[in-house]
């Protein structure tokens, strides 16, 4: 039983056993009983008498105020000050003096419990409006469900020292002034210029800017030289504007329907002004610069998360030599977001885990406390939107955005809290939404009462000025000034802005990490790239990596592995493992660095990888690539069992560094089902909208080979629909060499873009799915691979196929000798390579062309390039599985019926 409960039971015995203990020693019993014993004389106790038996009533009563400090610890938040529009919910047992078994007759009375917050021996009534004051104001804070005492002595004592009533100077209060005036200004502005445009509103919650001001310069103070910001709509652009500098001309611009100056061949079609990201430089007060930036995020709300923390951990690990506390990410929620979005689950969870953790973050949720239109209540059954912070044991703070100062306070020690222990924090700004949705939103219509109360409601400024006027911090005058002197500002920029005719992106994309690199040309596309490397390299690699140690004991499956891989060199044939591998392996002799993550990466979901071997006798690990040159380079992490935050991270990390390999795998391919979003609001159409190049490589096994519905596919069609303005790469290789020169492509040539291979299942064993030495050392990626076993005149077919089929159709032209049908690989399904499919085309002039598919006819690459070769020379047909709503039958007997099917029609002259 805790002490808390023998407290409240007043237990006499337990009570006279700490007292014997801490009469032998002080230091044997813990602070706050030392503090409680101080000054008390109660005797020995002997005959079996206890000290409580020895001890008035007075002494009961001591434990009981004993017990009223820790309740109010513990659940003082559930009766704050802290909503700026509406009564709390009611919450029982509640705060009442009998609630602790004292009473209003006991307020006059000294109690020496009051040691215990620091007062001293004081009236009940003190110590009461002590803990009032410290737990029960503009700030609520829930920190004690944290198992680390240290970590739960540092929040208490810091709050109960300042009584969590912040005393800034007049300079900081001025600042504080300052960068509200903005924001609530700034809404305004918008607000009558624009009228009924959509800006996302952050009206109600603008005491988010001078929070931010503060977290940036408190952060600097601290160590922080850089921040990265990921947030949804609301609110954007007063962050982008007041926080990131980003000029209010050419935000005013974009509301005018200026467009950005773009090349067409980058295909550049932008987005709506408050999901665009931006970056920036600032000088912190203390004179020191911090970079900050605002990575760009859809209207898919939380996706941004794993891209920022992903950015964050990319910048740890390139530029701040795995410091976390030179870089700090922010994201900023929505209340009805942060408690209904699973990727918030997904990436709160990944925060303490090694391939992930960014050493803490900052999470502050703009409560609104309404979802677009639904009431809190029927947005979530916790008691608070930030119930996930208790998850990982991070401290949360649900403050009164009406009290702009507490605000400031609490985050500036949530940012202290980060900087000291490395774990996340959470900052809860209760305010409102002063309008709908959007600004040609009603909400009236289902939040009738609510939106009384906010009509009447003053803004956070005018409640500001008031206090400070009537501290005698400002007077009347200079808070008009400061409106006046900002809105003149303002007017002037929109003044300009609409002189202007086209404007500029100020942001180049090309510069810090990824100078050297460009935009892609069409023109590029189907250039060769030099991915080839000497035999003496290849083989020296290959040697030195699949050598093990020979004084450290591994599994004996585990050491034929890598003899089985030295057996290759011998015999000149390397499997798919090798082939991937040895581009890794010369990436990093080359000083590139390479990341891997994903599901039981490590192993392989088909243990073919073994890129981390575990010792027989022990948990110890040995990583292979780690011992080669450029080794330390190299990192493999096998991920919590999520697509969505996980391939969210990895996008992020890869828009960081263009100058790493950055996979990700899932465990089936069918798996990205579950990370749809970030392939469709980012990997795909980042570029289009943001002007954003990526270079991230998914791994998505793929092959119908009976084994049901779900993990016979990983939806090439899919990732085809997405494909267009060579926009993405989209590969299905079929040889262990194609596959290292595709992966090596990926950084060898000066421009980036995302990677969608289909890899295989079954052919990482397949005796024929081999590569030779001259295949790594002499040759490039092919996008298309001719038939080498036919002469063209005698071909009557060319059958068009890619991936795994291919070798189900070359045992059946190995088996019947057949001349008259040409097997050509398509291994770059996108971009597709039209002149070489027109080479072919004018090759076999007197051949039909087909398509040949294991796929359903509504699935695969057919209904791709069906359209994109519709009216063509080729006047392609289909041969495939028929339609389904299924990816694949769950019936062995079937799927090889209709896979005999499929490559007999393929030979059916």
């Amino acid at each position: 039983m805790d002490k808390l409960t023998y407290l409240s039971n007043a237990d006499s015995g337990y009570i006279d056993s700490l007292y014997q203990a801490y009469k032998e020693d002080p230091n044997s019993v813990d602070a706050s009983w030392q503090k409680f014993f101080e000054g008390f004389d109660f005797g020995q106790a002997y005959g079996g008498e206890t000290i409580a038996e020895q001890t008035p009533e007075h002494t009961i009563k001591e434990i009981k105020v004993l017990n009223m400090i820790h309740g109010y610890r513990d659940r003082g938040h559930l009766f704050t000050e802290t909503n700026p529009v509406r009564e709390r919910r009611k919450y029982f047992p509640g705060k009442e003096l009998e609630t602790f078994g004292l009473s209003e007759a006991d307020m006059e009375t000294v109690f020496n419990a009051g040691v215990e917050i620091g007062l001293g021996p004081a009236k009940l009534k003190d110590i009461r409006q002590f803990i009032e004051d410290t737990y029960c104001r503009s700030i609520g804070a829930e920190f004690r469900y944290i198992r680390h005492p240290e970590k739960i002595k540092f929040l208490q004592d810091r709050m109960e020292a300042d009584r969590n009533t912040p005393n800034f100077p007049i300079e900081s209060k001025k600042r504080i002034l300052k960068k509200l005036n903005e924001a609530v200004i700034f809404e305004s502005f918008l607000g009558t210029k624009f009228l009924g445009q959509k800006r996302f509103s952050l009206e109600g919650g603008e005491s988010l800017i001078p929070a931010l001001d503060s977290v940036i310069q408190k952060g600097s103070s601290l160590g922080i030289e850089e921040f990265v910001i990921g947030m949804a709509h609301r609110g954007r652009l007063n962050v982008l504007s007041n926080i990131m500098g980003k000029p209010y001309k050419t935000i005013f611009s974009e509301f005018e329907g200026k467009m950005y100056e773009a090349d067409p061949e980058t295909q550049f079609g932008g987005d709506v002004k408050y999901h665009l990201g931006f970056s920036s430089d600032i000088t912190s007060q203390e004179g020191k610069n911090i970079h900050l930036s605002l990575a760009p995020n859809p209207s898919h709300l939380e996706t941004v998360d794993g891209v920022a923390e992903g950015m964050v951990r990319s910048k740890i690990d390139m530029k701040y030599g795995g410091d976390s506390s030179k870089i700090a990410p922010i994201l900023i929620h929505g209340d009805a977001a942060v408690a209904a979005q699973g990727i918030v689950y997904e990436t709160i969870q990944m925060s303490k885990l090694d391939g992930y953790k960014t050493g803490g973050t900052i999470h502050i949720v703009i409560n609104n406390q309404v979802g677009f239109t639904t009431n809190y209540k029927d947005g979530r059954s916790s008691t608070y939107c930030t119930d996930i912070a208790k998850v990982t044991l991070s401290p949360v703070f649900h403050v009164n955005g009406d009290d702009v100062e507490a605000l400031v306070y609490a985050i500036n020690l949530a940012v202290e809290y980060r900087q000291k222990y490395k774990t996340d924090v959470f900052i809860d700004l209760l305010g409102y939404r002063r309008f709908g949705h959007n600004e040609a939103d009603e909400p009236k219509f289902t939040q009738p009462s609510l939106y009384k109360l906010i009509e009447k409601h003053p803004n956070t400024l005018a409640i500001y000025v008031d206090k400070l006027i009537k501290q005698g911090s400002v007077n009347a005058e200079y808070a008009k000034t400061l409106e006046k002197d900002f809105r003149a500002i303002l007017q002037d920029r929109l003044d300009a802005a609409k002189a202007v005719e086209e404007i500029s992106d100020e942001r180049p994309m090309f510069a810090g990490a990824w100078k050297g690199l460009r935009p892609a040309r069409q023109s590029d596309i189907d250039k060769p790239v030099i991915t080839k490397v000497t035999e003496t390299l290849f083989l020296e690699l290959a040697k030195e990596m699949n050598t093990l140690p020979k004084d450290k004991k591994f599994f004996r499956k585990i050491t034929k592995v890598y003899e089985d891989r030295l057996k290759m060199i011998e015999t000149d044939k390397y499997d798919w493992a090798m082939g991937e591998l040895m581009a890794y392996a010369t990436l990093l002799n080359e000083d590139y660095r390479v990341r891997i993550s994903g599901q039981d990466v490590q192993r392989g979901t088909f243990s073919h990888r073994h890129a981390v071997v575990t010792l027989e006798d022990s948990d110890e690990t040995y990583t292979p690539l780690s011992k080669l040159k450029g080794g330390d380079k190299f990192c493999i992490y096998n991920s919590l069992l999520s697509e969505y935050a996980v391939l969210a991270f990895e996008y992020g990390y890869a828009s960081v560094n263009p100058n790493a390999l950055t996979i990700w795998e899932a465990q089936f391919g069918d798996f990205a089902n579950g990370a749809q979003i970030v392939f469709d609001q980012y990997i795909s159409s980042g570029e289009t909208k943001w002007k954003r190049s990526n270079g991230l490589v998914m791994l998505l096994p793929h092959g119908m080979e009976g084994q049901g519905p779900e993990h016979s596919s990983c939806r090439i069609e899919r990732y085809l629909e997405l494909s267009a303005n060579d926009n993405i790469i989209v590969a299905n290789c079929t040889t262990p060499a194609n596959y290292f020169h595709l992966l090596r492509r990926q950084l060898h040539r000066d421009f980036r873009k995302p990677l969608v291979v289909a890899t295989p299942k079954s052919l990482l064993r397949h005796p024929k799915a081999v590569s030779s030495l001259t295949d790594f050392t002499q040759k490039a990626f092919q996008e298309i691979i001719d038939d080498e076993n036919v002469a063209a005149k005698s071909v009557k077919r060319v059958v068009l196929c890619s991936g795994k089929i291919y070798y189900d159709l070359l045992e059946k032209q190995d088996a019947d000798k057949r001349k008259d049908v040409a097997v050509v690989r398509i291994e770059q399904l996108f971009p597709i390579a039209y002149d070489q499919l027109e080479a072919l085309r004018k090759k076999y002039a007197k051949a039909e062309f087909v398509w040949v598919q294991e796929e359903n006819e509504n699935m695969g690459a057919w209904p791709f390039y069906c359209r994109k070769l519709s009216g063509s020379s080729l006047n392609l047909r289909v041969i495939a599985r028929p339609e389904s709503g299924s990816p694949a039958t769950g019936y062995m007997k079937r799927h090889l019926a209709q896979q005999t099917e499929i490559i007999n029609n393929a030979f059916l002259l």
